[in-house]
């Protein structure tokens, strides 16, 4: 059922994702403060052997690969080290969007969580270093839209005093 106004529910999803509550989604943050610094060290690494690939290759050309060069074990290494550290990193993301977690942006550690706002899907995000998941934006929005979490509505714990003041039982 398409909804008007761009709005998403779960309804408009083929197969919705997993849903997070806000308080599942803290539950996560400190093991992403964890993990989020180990894939961007991965990211940091490919571009350092990137760079040292592009440099051999730039000076040899595809002499480098030949077996008897004096740098061919280097370019294997690299090149290994790079098939090494992209599985591993596409893993782990891959890892975190089976369970509906995106990452956004691994330098500032931006991650998104889906989850429901008044009935709508949206992202509920975080960015490392902050202390909870606090905010949420529209699926279509990105971290400069994004708003607080409402609070889910609490019961008042009426006092007996208050109860009997008002005819209360």
């Amino acid at each position: 059922m398409a909804h008007s106004g761009g709005v998403r529910t779960t309804d408009d999803l083929p197969d919705p994702p997993r849903l997070w509550t806000a308080e599942e989604a803290n539950a996560r943050v400190a093991e992403l403060e964890e993990l989020l610094p180990r894939l961007r060290g991965w990211v940091v690494r490919l571009r350092e052997v990137h760079d040292e690939t592009h440099r051999l290759t730039a000076f040899w050309g595809n002499d480098v690969d030949a077996p008897d060069h004096a740098d061919h074990a280097l370019k294997q290494r690299l090149d290994a080290e790079w098939q090494n550290l992209t599985r591993r990193l596409e893993e782990a993301v891959a890892g975190l969007r089976k369970e509906a977690i995106e990452v956004k942006d691994l330098e500032s550690g931006l991650v998104d969580f889906y989850g429901l706002q008044n009935g709508e899907v949206v992202f509920l995000c975080w960015q490392r270093g902050e202390p909870l998941v606090a905010f949420y934006h529209p699926l279509t929005g990105s971290f400069a839209t994004r708003r607080p979490i409402a609070e889910p509505p609490r019961r008042a714990n009426p006092s007996p005093r208050g109860s009997a003041a008002r005819g209360v039982p």
